[in-house]
C-alpha cells in the first residue's frame, strides 16, 4: 500500500518554513491511513523514493534544488544536484518502482496565450500506467485546452463525486468529465488499463473541500494581476508555474495558502484509500 508524493511542493510549492511541516505532516497522514509514504526527490545526484525526514528538511531550506521534470532527470543525476520532482518526474520514477498510486496537488497543463507553453505533466500522463489524484490542474492555466490536451493523448480523466474537471482552488470549472462514486470502479479501471496494456493515467479529480474553496471571480483577479507582473518581468517556460503560485498566495493573504494545503490533504487521503483497495 505504497503512496508516491512529489517533492516540487517542498521546494517550489509552499513558503518556508511551512513547506517541511507540510511534507512531513502528509507522511504522518499517509502512515496513520495505512499507506507507506514515499516522498520522491534527487538528493545529491541520487534518486530517492522514500526520502528520509532529514533530507526532507535539507530540501526545504537549500536555495539551489533544481525544480525536475522527466526530461531533467538525467541532468540531476549527472551533475550530482538536488532535485524536487514534479507530477511527471515523480510519476516516471514511482512507475519504475513498480509504485502504481501516486497523490498530488494540481497537475500542470496549457498555458494561456498564444505560445507553445505545455507542462511536462501532459506527456507522462500519457504515457505511464499508473493513478494520479489531483485537484484537477492548477487554476492558473488554461483549462479548457488543457482538457483538450488530455483528451488529444488519451488520458483517462474521471471526477471522484463530481461531473465537472476541479480547478484546483476551485470545485468546478464548468468542463465536463465521467464521474464516478465507488473506489472499487476506479480499480477495476486501472486493472482494465493493465490487461490490454492501455498506455497512460488514470487522472483522478478530487475537488478541494468545500470549507476551503475560494470564489472562481476572487481567484481570477489575483491571477490576471499575477499574470500582468510575470510578462512585466519577463517570466515564462518552467519558471512561470511557480511565479504565479507564489504571487496569488501573497496577494491573497494567506487564503490561497490555507486553501492549497487542504487540497494537499484532501487528495493524500484519497490516494491512501485507493492504494489501500490496489492491495485487497
Amino acid at each position: 500500500m505504497i503512496l508516491a508524493l512529489e517533492s516540487a511542493v517542498i521546494a517550489h510549492g509552499l513558503p518556508r518554513p511551512l513547506n517541511i511541516k507540510v511534507a512531513v505532516e502528509l507522511e504522518r497522514m499517509a502512515k496513520q491511513m495505512g499507506c507507506d509514504p514515499k516522498t520522491i526527490g534527487i538528493v545529491n545526484g541520487k534518486i530517492r523514493v522514500g526520502m528520509s525526514t532529514s533530507e526532507i528538511r535539507e530540501m526545504g531550506k537549500r536555495d539551489d534544488v533544481l525544480k525536475v521534470g522527466t526530461r531533467d532527470i538525467p541532468v540531476a543525476v549527472a551533475l550530482k544536484r538536488w532535485g524536487a520532482t514534479t507530477v511527471s518526474a515523480t510519476m516516471r520514477i514511482a512507475h519504475d518502482m513498480g509504485i502504481k498510486v501516486f497523490a498530488t496537488g494540481g497537475i500542470g497543463g496549457v498555458h494561456p496565450g498564444n505560445n507553445w507553453d505545455v507542462s511536462q505533466d501532459i506527456l507522462e500522463l500519457a504515457q505511464t500506467n499508473m493513478i494520479v489524484v489531483s485537484a484537477g490542474a492548477k487554476s492558473i492555466l488554461d483549462l479548457k485546452r488543457t482538457m483538450e490536451a488530455l483528451e488529444t493523448f488519451q488520458v483517462t480523466v474521471i471526477g471522484y463525486k463530481t461531473e465537472e474537471f476541479p480547478a484546483f482552488y476551485t470545485r468546478s470549472s464548468g468542463i465536463r468529465i465521467q464521474r464516478i462514486d465507488s473506489l472499487d470502479k476506479i480499480v477495476k479501471m486501472f486493472r482494465t488499463k493493465e490487461r490490454f496494456d492501455i498506455p497512460g493515467a488514470i487522472l483522478v479529480c478530487n475537488p478541494i473541500p468545500e470549507e476551503h474553496e475560494i470564489p472562481g471571480d476572487e481567484f481570477e483577479s489575483w491571477k490576471e494581476k499575477a499574470l500582468a507582473e510575470a510578462r512585466e518581468k519577463g517570466i515564462e517556460g518552467k519558471d512561470l508555474t511557480p511565479f504565479l503560485l507564489k504571487r496569488i498566495m501573497e496577494l491573497s493573504n494567506g487564503k490561497a495558502l490555507e486553501a492549497n494545503i487542504s487540497l494537499l490533504k484532501n487528495n493524500v487521503r484519497l490516494g491512501c484509500e485507493i492504494a489501500k483497495k490496489m492491495e485487497v
